[in-house]
C-alpha cells in the first residue's frame, strides 16, 4: 500500500439496481446486497487512514423512484443504524449527514438523529453520508444564506471569495478536511453526477466498472494504490518532483 493516503476519500455507490437485474433480481435485493457491504468499506478506511469518508447514499433525484424502493431503501438505512451504531462509537467514528435531512421521514429522524448526536464527540474518521444530497442544490443554498447574511448587515457583498462560500456549504464542519482527494465511482459510469461539485474541483477520480454490491476491502486498497501512484498538479507543473 502507498504511503500517500488521500485524507478525504468520496464514494459514489452506484449500481445495486443494475447488479441484481443482471442476476433475474429486484431492485430491492440489489438495495440489501449493497448495503450489507458498507460497514466493511468503512471500517476498511478507518484502517488505512482515512480522515473523511463521504459516501453518496441518496440523491436529490432519487426522490422520483417508486415508494416501494424508497421505503426500503430507508428500512436499510434505519437498520444500518441501530446495527452498527455500537461498533462505530467503539472506533471513534463521527457520523454526520449532508443534504436536505429536513426531507427524510420523522421515522428516520428518529433514529438518525440521536445516532448523529451519540457520536458526536468522538474524534476519529469523519464519516458523512450524502442522503437528499444535490451539488447544485447545496450552491445555491450557500449563496442564498450568504445573501441573508448580507441583508442582515453580517457580510458585505465584497467579502466573498472561495473561503467564504466554502463556510456556507454543507461539509464546512468538516473544517481542513472538506475538500476531496478521491472520489471512487462503481458501475461503470463516468460522470459525478451532481456530487461534491465544489468539494472535489482537484480530486482524483477512480472510475469501476463493478457495481457496489461487489466492492470489498481490496477493491478500496487498489484505488487508494492507484491514486498514490498519480501526480497531484492542483492546475500546476510537475517540474523534477516539484509542483508548482
Amino acid at each position: 500500500m502507498s504511503e500517500r493516503i488521500p485524507k478525504h476519500v468520496a464514494i459514489i455507490m452506484d449500481g445495486n439496481g443494475r447488479w441484481a437485474e443482471r442476476r433475474g433480481h429486484t431492485r430491492v435485493f440489489g438495495h440489501i446486497r449493497g448495503t450489507s457491504k458498507v460497514k466493511s468499506v468503512i471500517r476498511e478506511a478507518d484502517h488505512l487512514g482515512i480522515k473523511a469518508l463521504t459516501l453518496y447514499a441518496f440523491s436529490t433525484e432519487n426522490w422520483t423512484r417508486p415508494d416501494g424502493e424508497l421505503s426500503v431503501i430507508w428500512k436499510l438505512f434505519i437498520k444500518f443504524l441501530k446495527r452498527d451504531i455500537d461498533e462505530l462509537h467503539r472506533n471513534n467514528v463521527r457520523l454526520r449527514v449532508i443534504g436536505e435531512v429536513e426531507r427524510l421521514a420523522p421515522a428516520v429522524r428518529a433514529v438518525l438523529d440521536p445516532s448523529i448526536e451519540r457520536l458526536s464527540k468522538n474524534t476519529g474518521l469523519q464519516l458523512s453520508f450524502a442522503i437528499s444530497y444535490g451539488s447544485r442544490r447545496e450552491l445555491a443554498r450557500a449563496a442564498r444564506l450568504f445573501a441573508l447574511d448580507c441583508e442582515k448587515g453580517l457580510r458585505k457583498p465584497e467579502e466573498m471569495n472561495e473561503q467564504v462560500l466554502g463556510e456556507y456549504l454543507w461539509t464546512s464542519v468538516l473544517g481542513e478536511l472538506s475538500d476531496v482527494d478521491l472520489v471512487i465511482r462503481t458501475s461503470g459510469e463516468k460522470r459525478i453526477s451532481n456530487f461534491l461539485l465544489w468539494q472535489a474541483a482537484y480530486a482524483e477520480f477512480v472510475f469501476l466498472d463493478l457495481c457496489w454490491p461487489d466492492f470489498t476491502p481490496e477493491v478500496l486498497r487498489g484505488a487508494l494504490q492507484e491514486y498514490g501512484a498519480r501526480e497531484r498538479r492542483f492546475g500546476g507543473l510537475i517540474i523534477k518532483g516539484v509542483s508548482s
